[in-house]
């Protein structure tokens, strides 16, 4: 990086946007790239308003954890213990975490499956199967794994077992679990291409381990020990190789429901291998799982060089220390053990995403359909930038600036190989999902704070091509639309008329135009992209994106004091009610929540905002404001119109992206407290 350690403290403190009651600062004589201080200020003398936020902010962190007995006095060697998986495993409306066991960063992740058609799989009573991986999070997984005992099947209602969650362990480094129904203690750690399981069958007798592939894929039987397969994900072939350390009594393939013993390869949707023990008292059967994206040859060639002999402990423990050097690159000081469960345990997630798929020098990317060298430097994926560029990327960049590295390299690629900056960079290409070229952020931001180490200028090639040419359309992927063509001439995404049926065929039936929440996040990426140009003193570029960067104040309507939606004609949409106007998710005008928290999606130009609004003081009181808002009906309807306004306090929504930032807005506006 070449910084000076004093540089970086100065812009640990500037513009890392922390909760007012955390302080970050560089432990005397290190690197902050390598070690963080974070001081937990548990009784400070605040204002009624702040304890109000610091209130909503720690229950959205809180809710659905469990009160699970810490150990005391932990040392740095032992900062994972303090990860609880389980929390979030309750969802407020919408999508809950996963219990997922994977290294940082690793390509490998599993969590226990269950009931797909139930959200909160924490209150789940029963286990399906094990995955071999989760290839996307929260969207896909390939492969999976499930033991039982007593009468062969192959359906999954029937391998399935109720759990408890008083016979579970969950870790980020490994899981495990008693299914009851077959009385049989399963165990998982990881690597990084690769799985472990263990079984152990407690009740003599018949005993069996299935494996499947769900979607359309083959599974081969080898030999006694070894099954191997694939199985194609959104168009892309998924590759594992499984050794097993006990030879299999009798083995078969399945289809469906249907058995086939004796048989050594299936091809086709849902099948599988099964393979059969009988012991006469309790005995263990481990399997190791390579995964790879490449081939057959790299799956079985990834578990050789990961796992090479049986050590499940080995694994295990080198699983969990990988993990304790990564959450030991900030530490605490103060603070409840509440407070560092919740803080460690948010650490764990920030270690989730991006995913490193190189595999020993190699990696397929679904950006482009083939197999590259990586030239040294790991490609990365599975980033929704939507979530990730306001607080996750800049966090990355200070404790993991290699890897931040990695991922901007990762994304330079991804445009060489595909024609466009992804927004949703998943393992198979772009995901069209949510609004905003995002990539625009985390690209200059690492620039402007020192990263130099990637293709600055293929990088803001890719930039400038997805600002000009691409559609700014939600959910959407492809050359930009005459709605775009509104915003490049008059400065604003316009609005659909009133009863007025969509006649743009690239706009999406449910998400809709989004308008005010596009025009918005644009302005800020485009000022992402004049900050950049301006860096590499590309000077008509910088003015050109600058004066786009203030379209924000096309759709700031001075009579009401909101942002608010117009049509292409430049008329505002009346009747226009800032709480509950848009329809599900205020989509028609804004992107999952309403004009009260959209109004202060100007993140680029708070001092901009601050004089649309009247000055200091007048913003002040918006703020206030916000914090003490009614919802003007009842509770349940506005949750069911904006399911993702969790944490709500007021209109102020802190479960939602788009609120992160504001109650730092208080800062800009002289009232830190």
């Amino acid at each position: 990086m070449g910084c000076a350690k004093r540089t970086w403290t100065k812009r640990v403190k500037r513009n890392l946007l922390l909760p007012p009651f955390l302080r970050w600062q560089a432990a005397d004589g290190e690197d902050v790239a390598s070690s963080l201080t974070l001081s937990l200020h548990t009784h400070t003398k605040d204002g009624v308003m702040k304890r109000r936020i610091l209130r909503a902010l720690l229950a959205v962190l809180m809710f659905g954890s469990g009160e699970q007995a810490l150990a005391q006095g932990k040392s740095a060697a032992d900062l994972v213990n303090y990860v609880d998986p389980n929390i979030g495993g309750i969802g407020h409306t919408l999508q809950p975490t996963l219990p997922t066991v994977q290294l940082p960063h690793g390509m490998i992740r599993v969590a226990p499956t269950k009931k797909d058609d139930l959200l909160d799989k924490y209150l789940a009573d029963k286990i399906e199967e094990f995955p071999v991986t989760i290839t996307s999070h929260r969207i896909s997984r390939a492969f999976s794994i499930m033991a039982a005992s007593g009468p062969l099947s192959v359906e999954k209602s029937r391998l399935a077992s109720e759990y408890d969650h008083d016979h579970e362990t969950a870790t980020p480094y490994a899981y495990s679990v008693l299914l009851e129904d077959h009385d049989i203690n399963a165990g998982l750690t990881v690597s990084e291409h690769s799985v472990f399981y263990r079984f152990t069958f407690n009740r003599p007798g018949d005993a069996h381990i299935v494996l499947r592939a769900e979607r359309k894929g083959s599974v081969e039987i080898l030999n006694a020990t070894t099954v191997r397969g694939f199985e194609e994900l959104d168009g892309i072939r998924c590759y594992f190789h499984a050794v097993f350390n006990q030879p299999f009594a009798s083995s078969g393939t399945f289809a469906g429901p249907a058995t086939n013993p004796g048989s050594g390869s299936v091809i086709g949707e849902n099948v599988g291998a099964f393979a059969n023990y009988s012991f006469p008292a309790t005995q263990t059967v481990d399997v190791k799982v390579g995964f790879s994206y490449i081939s057959l040859d790299q799956a079985a060639e990834n578990v050789k060089k990961e796992i090479p002999a049986w050590g499940y402990e080995q694994v295990k423990a080198r699983a969990r220390r990988l993990w304790n050097d990564a959450l030991g690159k900030i530490k605490v000081e103060g603070g409840t053990e509440k407070q560092k469960r919740i803080f460690y345990t948010a650490l764990y997630r920030a270690h989730e995403r991006m995913v490193n798929i190189s595999e020993y020098g190699k990696y397929f990317s679904g950006y482009d359909g083939k197999v590259h060298d990586d030239g040294g430097s790991d490609f990365y994926v599975d980033d929704w930038l939507w979530d990730t560029y306001r607080c996750l990327h800049p966090l990355q960049l200070l404790i993991e600036p290699e890897r931040s590295r990695d991922m901007l390299r990762s994304y330079v690629r991804m445009y060489e190989q595909s024609g466009w900056l992804p927004s949703f960079a998943l393992f198979y290409g772009e995901h069209a999902c949510m609004i905003g070229h995002h990539a625009a952020s985390i690209i200059a931001d690492a620039y402007l704070k020192g990263m130099r180490d990637f293709d600055v200028e293929k990088a803001y090639e890719a930039m400038k091509k997805n600002a000009l040419e691409a559609t700014m359309l939600p959910w959407a992927n492809g050359q930009k639309t005459e709605l775009d063509e509104v915003y490049f001439s008059k400065g604003f995404f316009p609005a659909l008329p009133p009863d007025t049926k969509e006649w743009v065929k690239e706009a999406h039936p449910f998400e809709r135009r989004q308008s005010v929440a596009v025009t918005l996040e644009h302005s800020y990426d485009d000022w992402c992209v004049a900050q950049l140009a301006k860096a590499l003193n590309k000077t008509a570029d910088y003015e050109q994106f600058m004066k786009r960067a203030h379209n924000y104040t096309n759709v700031y309507n001075p009579r009401t004091g909101f942002m608010s939606p117009k049509t292409a004609d430049g008329n505002w949409i009346e009747p226009f009610d800032p709480k509950l106007s848009g329809g599900q998710g205020g989509r028609a005008y804004f992107a999952e929540c309403n004009s009260w928290t959209y109004t202060w999606s100007v993140q680029h130009d708070v001092a901009g905002l601050v004089n649309l609004m009247g000055g200091r003081e007048r913003t002040v009181e918006r703020l206030n404001r916000l914090f003490n808002e009614g919802l003007n009906t009842d509770k349940f309807f506005f949750i069911g119109q904006f399911p993702d306004a969790t944490g709500l306090n007021g209109q102020f929504a802190m479960g939602d992206e788009p609120s992160f930032h504001i109650p730092y807005l208080y800062n800009y506006v002289g009232q830190p407290w």
